[in-house]
């Protein structure tokens, strides 16, 4: 039995996934995104250590509330780093008839081993993904998030390979990626795959620059302050943000 850093629960999740969902936050990341609003997950070891039984007895006391399309969703920090513990969750998850939805921004993904035969494992418990992409520029995208973009986007198109179900999502940022040509760049790439069944437009926000602060780490973007609704709607207007 494998066992799980995690940084919070959160039981009636409205935004991450479809209806009501018991979201799971996993400690541990390796991006390092200018504009990341939990900067306290990064540390894999800050978690508390969770067994997939004790998740799941947990997220069913709220099953009620699921309806028809609510489920489990787990997020981050970057579930993928703790796959083996994911895939056992979800694959308990099924067991009991729940839907599974995987939040990722998809850095640890490599089509090499270990890593890809345990995915391919995964994605048989997995119903759907949320896939945030951060910047469709692999230059920027390094600036942005301290790594390359390159495996992300090959994830995209693994994911669609295999039709298995994706929503895109992408963080406005002013300044960053909320230009015209890499919006229209990103849209491009969306065009090509045949998964994707929708597509979130997140504005940038500054709620968790305190957390910066507690944990004494400079925050790069104190001077931008979040997308004009004018950008926003152009932005959910070039990635046609409407469901597919």
């Amino acid at each position: 039995m494998t066992k799980g850093y995690v940084h919070s629960l959160e039981s009636f999740g409205s935004v991450d996934g479809p209806g009501v969902r018991f979201v799971i936050f996993t400690a541990g990341c390796a991006m390092r995104c200018q504009f990341c609003h939990n900067p306290d997950t990064w540390n894999l070891q800050s978690g508390t250590i969770y067994t997939a039984d004790e998740l799941i007895e947990k997220a069913l006391r709220y099953r009620s509330y699921w309806g028809s399309t609510g489920g489990i969703t787990v997020s981050g920090g970057e579930p993928l780093l703790q796959i083996d513990f994911l895939s056992e969750l979800f694959q308990k998850a099924k067991a009991k008839g729940i839907h599974t939805t995987l939040d990722t921004s998809g850095n640890p993904f490599t089509r090499e081993e270990p890593f890809f035969d345990k995915f391919q494992k995964l994605m048989k418990y997995t119903d759907l993904i949320l896939l945030d992409v951060k910047h469709i520029d692999d230059e920027q995208h390094r600036i942005l998030t301290g790594c390359t973009n390159e495996n992300i986007l090959d994830l995209a198109k693994y994911l669609s390979d295999i039709k298995k179900p994706v929503w895109i999502r992408h963080v406005l940022v002013p300044e960053r990626n909320d230009k015209d040509e890499y919006l229209m760049k990103l849209h491009q790439f969306i065009e090509t795959l045949d998964n994707v069944e929708k597509v979130e437009v997140l504005p940038y926000h500054t709620l968790g620059v305190y957390k910066w602060k507690e944990l004494g780490i400079e925050y790069e973007l104190k001077d931008i302050a979040p997308p004009t609704q004018e950008r926003i709607k152009n932005a959910n207007l070039i990635l046609g943000t409407e469901e597919i």
